[in-house]
């Protein structure tokens, strides 16, 4: 491939994937790995004319209906009975199994680094899934669909096609959001907007209980999403069981940038977490709180944290840290890991200085990549071939509805990657402050999901050999957003705790002792144990020097 063809192949395949990612792969990545591939498979003929003649035998055993090849009990895709008795589509189907299999033992087959072989296996997959027979226009349900309407699901179809080339980076649109107001059927405990600043909106509930903890509590959400992931609807929200188990509960709400905020970064959002406290403590008397931080909160909570601590500063009474890692290093060979190459971060980073922000949505598509059967083809089945709507799911509203990040914090953010600086004590100041997580004496509550493929639990387990103080660690089975909203009344929920904290994670889950139900009443019981004593509720919000400026869910969460 020339220079200039393979920049041209670079482009498209940079317009399908979407423009660099917050931590991630790039379009040209996708081009790279083909070349690369290609090249080994003229250097080893031998291996590659074994995998071909052995794609080419399980060929003509599916063509004689001797195949015994069949999709996996739990593969979605190909749940319609066609897929198994119509011997035209089993064909299909067996054909692109067997093609899947061919490129496994190649790959397999292959003196590649493990590193190196999780990137040519992880390119691999993006192809072979986005040719899978369940992606075409004449596949079963597409063309039951077809005829069962007349043939409206085909124009449907292509409506909503232009819509999302036209509104959605060709991607196909995850959520019906029309059913879903911010406030109304989402974010809609009730609370008030009690102080404001450039930066954040700090948002106090109104309490559900006669009687209160001493220590409040903070929720910090990512700068990269709304808040509202912590208040998603009366029956998913995290703040509202904190508020019916007896505390005070407050959150901040991150105002969305714009280029003229592209200077913002760690000691900006810092100092504005440092400013919700002292405006916390102020009005409710307390001298102590609670801190919750989400993914990338998270790891700035914990920087911030450690930063007080250097500084004697008291007023943090424990943490809890759901889903995120702090050791970006222990990711390892997940896609986030795998392509995050200083060449990557390096583009990545010039992107947003120029244009001062990383785009939302853009950062949103490229996630959507690392899981693209669940996050891409299952839409455009629904979506396209199909001609229905998308889905009115509340946390994909919530997914959807992206922010921007700022180019300074993208470019610390990428800086902590490439120094794994939050892992390394001093690499990170905040205000002149090192961070040490050593430093960290308050309690902590760290959570993991068992199929998070954003933050893997394993590294989110490491936090506990980073962190000082009495450290608690909670496995739940979910995936990353999914493992926040875990509410009681899921028969499917269930969590690990206990267990040693040692430096290996499957001894501690080997020793860990399994529940049934949701993780939060255990946090909520552990969080009583260390939040002092019951007083009377506030019986208002707000008070003379931070009076109500806005109701829940405020202002900035609508920008």
């Amino acid at each position: 491939m020339s220079a200039y063809s393979e920049k041209i192949a670079a482009g498209s395949a940079e317009a399908m994937l979407g423009p660099n990612p917050f931590v991630g792969f790039r379009g040209r990545d996708v081009v790279r790995e083909v070349m690369r591939a290609t090249k080994l498979a003229v250097s080893q003929p031998g291996l590659t004319a074994r995998a071909a003649a052995g794609l080419g035998s399980e060929l003509r055993r599916i063509f004689r209906d001797q195949s015994d090849l069949a999709p996996a009990a739990r593969d979605k895709r190909f749940a319609d009975a066609a897929w198994k008795d119509d011997p035209r589509y089993r064909k299909w189907l067996q054909a692109h199994l067997a093609l899947e299999k061919a490129l496994a033992g190649w790959i397999h087959g292959q003196k590649l680094a493990d590193h190196s072989r999780a990137r040519l296996e992880f390119m691999t997959s993006l192809v072979t899934d986005a040719i899978a027979p369940s992606n075409f226009p004449w596949q079963p349900e597409a063309v039951k669909r077809f005829r069962e309407t007349g043939g409206h699901s085909a124009l449907d179809g292509l409506r909503h096609l232009v819509r999302d080339i036209r509104e959605n980076h060709g991607l196909p649109a995850q959520v019906n959001k029309e059913p879903f107001k911010l406030g109304e059927n989402l974010a809609n405990t009730q609370g008030a907007v009690i102080f404001r600043n450039e930066l954040v909106e700090l948002i106090q509930y109104k309490p559900l209980a006669a009687q209160v903890r001493e220590a409040p509590v903070l929720f910090i959400p990512p700068q990269i999403n709304r808040f509202y992931i912590f208040d998603l609807s009366p029956d998913k929200s995290v703040v509202k069981s904190v508020l019916e188990a007896g505390f005070q509960a407050f959150i901040i709400s991150w105002r969305n940038p714009g280029p003229e905020q592209a200077d913002w970064g760690l000691n900006e959002y810092a100092a504005a977490i440092d400013q919700s406290i002292s405006a916390i403590c102020s009005l409710t008397g307390a001298n102590k709180v609670n801190l919750v931080g989400a993914c990338a909160g998270g790891i700035t909570v914990a920087a911030y944290t450690a930063a007080r601590s250097a500084a004697r500063d008291p007023r943090v009474n424990s943490l809890t840290l759901v889903v995120s890692v702090l050791d970006v290093k222990s990711i390892g060979d997940t896609p986030l890991g795998l392509f995050a190459t200083p060449r990557a971060i390096k583009s990545a980073r010039r992107k947003s200085q120029k244009a001062g922000v990383l785009d939302g949505k853009a950062m949103a598509a490229a996630f959507s990549w690392l899981r693209p059967n669940d996050l891409i083809w299952n839409y455009w089945v629904n979506n396209v071939l199909l001609g229905n709507k998308p889905p009115s799911f509340d946390l994909l509203y919530w997914n959807n509805d992206s922010t921007c990040l700022p180019a300074r914090l993208h470019g610390e953010f990428m800086d902590l990657f490439l120094d794994n600086a939050m892992a390394n004590p001093g690499k990170l100041r905040l205000h002149g402050v090192p961070v040490d997580l050593r430093r960290v004496s308050c309690d902590s509550y760290l959570l993991g999901g068992t199929t998070d493929h954003i933050t893997p639990w394993k590294a989110c387990y490491r936090n506990t050999q980073l962190l000082g103080g009495k450290r608690t660690f909670v496995l739940s089975n979910a995936g990353h957003m999914q493992s926040i909203l875990n509410p009681p009344g899921n028969k499917k929920s269930e969590f690990w705790t206990g267990g040693t904290l040692g430096k290996d994670p499957e001894v501690w889950r080997k020793g860990a002792e399994h529940h049934s139900g949701s993780w939060w009443p255990h946090w909520h019981a552990w969080l009583h144990e260390r939040s002092g004593a019951l007083r009377d509720a506030p019986a208002s919000l707000g008070g003379a020097d931070y009076p109500e400026l806005a109701q829940a869910p405020g202002t900035y969460v609508l920008g």
